[in-house]
């Protein structure tokens, strides 16, 4: 399944989902929960329809309302486990990644860990972390924060200079960290990136 389709999937399932949760939802709130525009969630409730997933009627008030189709029912079911299995194969991909990071880390001498973002990823790398012969010196985010991630520091990025560490590992994809890290002047031979 490429991006597009995924994305795709993933907006119908969002719908399937309000829609199966609250009938008289109108396509303004979709658009608002869903943080997508309402000229979007109108034509996919349009091909949700066409496709015999949902049924459009009239409910109170002249206002509209929604139903999923026993084959709209079906085909949430199957958007689901599609869901799951990209998310399961995601994790299962990452953790890989991770892995083999700290493998590399430990087979080049680190023992102190810094981790460069405070997101999903960098929770995944604190709980990859665990039983293994390396330590964790905090996080670097743009706020300061004591204790503020899982009883670890979370760093500005001034701090950095002041640490001491062995290897600082990027828990982000994004290249304008990689930009502000090399402004900071780090040593390239610590940096590690999934």
């Amino acid at each position: 399944m490429n991006n597009d389709n995924g994305r795709h999937d993933d907006i119908a399932l969002r719908i399937l989902n309000e829609i199966n949760s609250e009938a008289l939802v109108t396509q303004r709130t979709l658009s608002s929960r869903l943080n997508i525009a309402l000229g979007l969630v109108n034509a996919y409730i349009k091909r949700l329809a066409r496709k015999g997933h949902i049924k459009i009627t009239k409910g109170p008030m002249n206002r509209v309302k929604y139903a999923l189709t026993p084959k709209g029912f079906a085909h949430r079911v199957d958007l689901t486990y599609h869901y799951m299995q990209s998310s399961i194969n995601y994790f299962r991909n990452a953790r890989q990644r991770i892995d083999n990071i700290y493998g590399q880390m430990i087979e080049a001498g680190v023992k102190t860990v810094l981790i460069w973002g405070d997101g999903e990823i960098a929770e995944l790398l604190y709980i990859s972390l665990r039983g293994l012969p390396l330590s964790l010196i905090g996080v670097v985010d743009g706020k300061k924060e004591k204790k503020g991630f899982f009883g670890h520091h979370i760093y500005s990025y001034e701090d950095v200079p002041k640490l001491v560490y062995d290897a600082i590992l990027i828990a982000s994809f994004n290249e304008k960290e990689l930009k502000r890290i090399k402004t900071l002047g780090i040593d390239a031979g610590k940096i590690y990136s999934l």
